[in-house]
């Protein structure tokens, strides 16, 4: 969700993190317009003015708030990029994001890694100010603390593998999360691949 504007006396109950950074560098006004995802999936924002609640669940569905009465208003790409596109520059670039799969029970990179890491890599170089997250996921196959051990492994050999490339280490953060959050849901010790990975968001 991805809302352009908004005034302190509105209040969004959903995307309240892009709500209030974008809104930061904005000037005061009293319209909210909801802009597309960057990949096209659906996004909604509720937006709150007293007792009065406003869904927009449309791109470019806005909310005005006009002598005390919030009303729903429609615009569009064209119209939002004439009178916004200055405050649009000014958003942060989206992260990208990206993923590698590891063999099973090990922190060796399967074989279809390296044209990711290549991608990575070109990527990285034509950032000047990069920050990297990179996150360790395992399968459901052995204990809990064996798996949150194998993740930041896996995590840390990404790290390490982009250290050597020329990222400097100070601009990478890494984390492990063990076999908490699958990407394919599965009954425990069934060694699913695509659970095997490592995300890395580049910014």
């Amino acid at each position: 969700m991805n809302p352009l504007n908004h005034r302190p006396g509105l209040a969004a109950s959903a995307a309240l993190m892009l709500l209030a950074g974008l809104g930061g560098c904005a000037s005061v006004s009293d319209r909210v317009i909801l802009l597309p995802q960057p990949d096209g999936s659906p996004s909604a924002l509720e937006v709150v003015a007293g007792a009065q609640r406003l869904r927009l669940d449309r791109p470019y569905a806005g909310a005005e708030l006009k002598g005390g009465q919030l009303a729903a208003v429609q615009t569009d790409a064209a119209t939002v990029h004439k009178n916004y596109g200055a405050l649009l520059a000014l958003q942060p670039a989206a992260p990208r994001s990206f993923a590698v799969q590891f063999e099973s029970n090990a922190n060796q990179l399967g074989a279809s890694a390296e044209p990711v890491l290549a991608e990575m890599r070109r990527l990285l170089a034509s950032l000047p100010a990069a920050e990297v997250v990179i996150i360790g996921h395992t399968d459901r196959v052995g204990s809990v603390e064996a798996n949150d051990r194998l993740s930041l492994q896996r995590a840390e050999a990404v790290r390490e593998l982009l250290v050597a490339a020329g990222v400097d280490r100070a601009v990478i953060s890494v984390a492990g999360r063990g076999e908490r959050e699958p990407a394919v849901a599965t009954a425990d010790e069934v060694a699913e691949a695509r659970n095997r990975r490592v995300e890395i968001k580049i910014r």
